[in-house]
């Protein structure tokens, strides 16, 4: 007999839609075990007992708990209704307070779940409610027989099979007790969703007497002095009572109460009505009539009730913008918090609706500071560090990620974006701006509390990251709407390259945030780029937008460092804001002006290199290798000259965190564009060159002192000095001709200062690489250098055998470099 539990209880739909977890009064299902059942049935003996013996005894209350457990299961039959009626009108059993609650459960249950109780057994029941209200609830009242009482009166008034006559009871002594009692609710308001669902049962009653009373009753409690406090839960289970009422009503196609509603709630509100409570009735009403579109009632009525909603909901929403002035990032008012929170959930769940300037401006807000309230915390935690205070605790923050308005938060962005799409222009200019600072804002103030917080309160800095990262999903969506909407021939050419560039500086501000690829993103970004490839005055402006050097490595903000001593490859906020420039800023290189790049980039780049990270350094190497491989500039004398000029700091910078932070594929790729694209001859290839050479052979004599048989296979683990070697061998068939000749006498010097092991190594790879070369220009002059260097190699045994000797020859092999050697003549 059992049925699903939301499509029975009222008050568990209620309380399921609006994200509020069942209070004890809602009873669980209980297991299906013979024991549970010889518990459900041991109570029922005990009730019937305590009729028969006039005695309600103490273990008579755990009985009535027993059956309330299994709620979901249990049905109460006619006889077993008819013990309960006679245990609550006995004039012989004194029944504490605590059971009348219990007792009018068990009767709500039996009239929810019956097909057809007696007649003589409903009317019974309605006089026995009457007779107990008017005699023991002045005296026994309390929060739960209040809200108990008036879910069974409403299910009375809703029950089909009902007499009109005991409804029309039920629903007199319900707007009594709504009206004269609702103080009861504030004392508790875990018991409003009974409540409701109560309001919710007569106001879908067939009865229309004292309808628009109970409506009064449901949209002015709210503002009443002692009444319940409006929270954002609460407005969703108006919404969906009245979803559920207005979808009775379409299904049954009773469309007079719908007009009631139309002209009574929608259209002309009374003045005491609180308007977070018409606004989210309102979007209950949208939501009931998108879901009916396709029934069978008048497409007129239907019409006249979507139109007055949505006209209530705007207005709201345009009082509010009035209010505030626009869109409001800051604001503390309490009840434009809960307004805002209500219209953003609202619109996410009454389905699509007209887009208009004010609902627009409000989600702006909403999304901006309510659901991801990143500037409030962030300015919180800042008191919080620096004056012990408790004003803002980790559970405070980890409630709001738990809260229904976050988990909808991709529902509300969606929505977001999809009234960008149809607002005015001036709305659209408003809140990419609003969106754009707000980006800068949480840069700013991220890059602050991960500092402080970092191996202080970790867990708290990632409960921040969390709303922080959802934030980032929404900058992403609602850029990837600009971009379809702005990047296209009917802007001028100038609005879409500030848009761009725009887009390009606030992706960089969250890019920490970022922790999955996103296909939306990535298309944001291509699109984007695009539109600054071809501007240089865009791609100067974007590069401008980097924090320069100075920013960089030092920490302006005191308090900061009070706390603790600022060093700048521990600021993640700020590496992941360089590391998308470094990036993105290769793409467009070659509209990046020799002075922009020394002046702006140059500095950075050099100081990235030395990041521990190895991610980070490969960009920079990367953003060296896109320069030195462009050439457009219209002065390309002033170019080619800064290139060369970065050659002699990028070898230092690099050797010098070689092995260890500088990433070898980064410095072989730069020295290789170096070596392209350097004009031939170039001074710096020459350093190059030489700076290699001096590395390998310092590196080469470390390793040999400690790991004599490293040369024994060359393919084996790769040590730094077999890098580099590698690096210069392939550097032969690379370096210009002017070049190549002082290449091979520095490797031979190299090669004759190894072991023998090493040298044969060197000298089989130098022959395959030969062997396999196409180059005629080169080629001949290779096969008579190898001849020459095999022929010496051969005859200097005796040398390479003494290490000490070996170790002594590596004081400066760039000496040797500069000065002829008896080598260099014999070759």
């Amino acid at each position: 007999m059992a049925r699903q539990a939301n499509s029975i209880f009222l008050e568990e739909w209620l309380r399921n839609n609006s994200g509020v977890s069942a209070n004890i009064t809602s009873r669980q299902s209980s297991a299906s075990s013979s024991s549970s059942a010889r518990a459900i049935i041991q109570a029922w003996t005990d009730l019937r007992d305590s009729l028969q013996n006039h005695r309600f005894q103490p273990h008579h209350l755990p009985s009535l708990k027993v059956l309330l457990n299994s709620q979901t299961s249990l049905h109460v039959a006619d006889p077993q209704a008819k013990l309960l009626l006679s245990i609550i009108s006995s004039r012989n059993l004194d029944l504490p307070s605590e059971s009348y609650p219990l007792l009018l459960r068990l009767l709500y249950i039996w009239v929810r779940k019956s097909f057809k109780p007696s007649p003589a057994l409903i009317d019974l029941a309605v006089e026995v409610l009457t007779n107990v209200f008017d005699a023991e609830f002045s005296v026994k009242k309390s929060p739960f027989f209040y809200a108990e009482g008036l879910l069974l009166l409403g299910a009375f008034s809703f029950a089909p099979y009902v007499p009109e006559k005991s409804k029309m009871a039920c629903l007199q002594l319900l707007c009594g007790l709504l009206e004269g009692e609702y103080r009861l609710v504030s004392s508790f308001e875990g018991i409003l969703p009974d409540m409701l669902a109560g309001i919710g049962y007569a106001l879908s009653s067939t009865v229309d007497v004292h309808f628009v009373r109970i409506l009064n009753s449901l949209f002015e409690i709210w503002g009443k002095e002692d009444g319940p406090h409006a929270t954002v839960c609460y407005g969703l289970m108006i919404l969906h009572l009245i979803e559920w009422v207005i979808s009775g009503f379409i299904k049954s196609n009773y469309t007079q109460k719908i007009e009631v509603i139309s002209q009574e709630i929608l259209e002309k509100p009374k003045e005491n009505y609180v308007p977070f409570a018409l606004l989210m009735g309102a979007a209950g009403a949208l939501r009931a009539s998108a879901k009916s579109a396709t029934s069978g009632m008048g497409q007129g009525i239907l019409s006249r009730l979507r139109i007055s909603a949505e006209n209530l909901i705007e207005s709201v929403a345009q009082d509010l913008i009035s209010k505030a002035g626009g869109v409001s990032t800051s604001d503390d008012n309490i009840a434009s918090s809960l307004l805002l929170q209500c219209i953003s959930l609202a619109l996410a769940r009454s389905g699509s609706l007209s887009s208009n300037r004010p609902l627009f401006l409000c989600l702006a807000s909403a999304l901006l500071k309510e659901i991801f309230p990143l500037q409030n915390l962030y300015m919180r935690v800042h008191k919080y560090l620096h004056s012990n205070s408790s004003e803002l605790k980790r559970n405070e923050v980890r409630e709001h990620l738990d809260s229904v308005l976050f988990k909808e938060a991709g529902v509300i962005a969606g929505v977001f974006c999809n009234q960008y799409a149809l607002v005015d222009e001036e709305s659209k200019c408003i809140v990419e701006d609003v969106i754009w600072d707000y980006c800068q804002d949480i840069y700013l103030g991220h890059r602050r509390v991960a500092l402080l917080l970092r191996g202080r309160d970790d867990e708290l800095l990632g409960v921040l990251e969390k709303i922080a990262e959802s934030a980032f999903l929404m900058v992403v969506l609602f850029t990837l709407s600009v971009t379809k909407h702005r990047l296209n021939s009917k802007f001028p050419h100038e609005t879409q390259i500030e848009t761009s560039v725009r887009i390009l500086v606030s992706f960089s501000c969250v890019e920490y945030f970022r922790r999955m690829r996103l296909s939306e993103y990535m298309d944001t970004i291509r699109g984007v780029v695009v539109s600054v490839q071809e501007n240089e005055s865009a791609c100067v402006s974007f590069v401008e937008s980097m924090p320069s050097y100075a920013d960089l490595t030092n920490w302006q903000d005191f308090s900061v460092l009070q706390k603790m001593e600022y060093i700048w490859y521990k600021d993640e906020v700020q590496t992941a804001r360089i590391l998308f420039y470094l990036r993105v800023i290769p793409t467009c290189i070659e509209r990046v002006t020799a002075p922009i790049f020394r002046r702006v980039l140059a500095p950075t780049m050099f100081l990235y290199m030395g990041h521990p990270n190895k991610k980070v350094a490969r960009a920079s190497h990367s953003m060296f290798v896109g320069f030195i491989s462009s050439g457009k500039d219209s002065d390309q004398d002033e170019r080619v000259s800064l290139k060369e000029q970065l050659v002699f700091y990028y070898m230092e910078r690099s050797l010098a965190e070689y092995p260890g932070t500088t990433p070898f594929k980064g410095m072989a790729s730069g020295v290789v564009a170096l070596v392209r694209h350097l004009p031939a001859g170039s001074p710096a290839i020459f350093y190059c060159i030489n700076s290699l050479v001096v590395k390998a052979d310092r590196l080469c004599g470390e390793v040999f002192a400690y790991k004599a048989d490293i040369w024994k296979n060359w393919q084996g683990e790769s040590e730094p000095c077999k890098e580099i070697i590698e690096l210069l061998l392939r550097l032969i068939s690379l370096v210009d001709t002017q070049v190549l000749s002082n290449l091979m006498k520095l490797l031979a010097q190299l090669i004759m200062n190894l072991p023998k092991d090493g040298q044969n190594l060197v000298l089989n790879e130098l022959f395959s690489l030969v062997a396999e070369s196409d180059d005629v220009t080169r080629k001949p002059n290779l096969v008579s250098w190898l001849q020459s260097l095999s022929y010496l190699c051969s005859q200097d045994t005796s040398r390479v055998a003494n290490s000490t000797e070996v170790g002594g020859d590596r004081n400066s092999v760039s000496a040797q470099a500069t000065n002829s050697s008896d080598l260099h003549a014999r070759l």
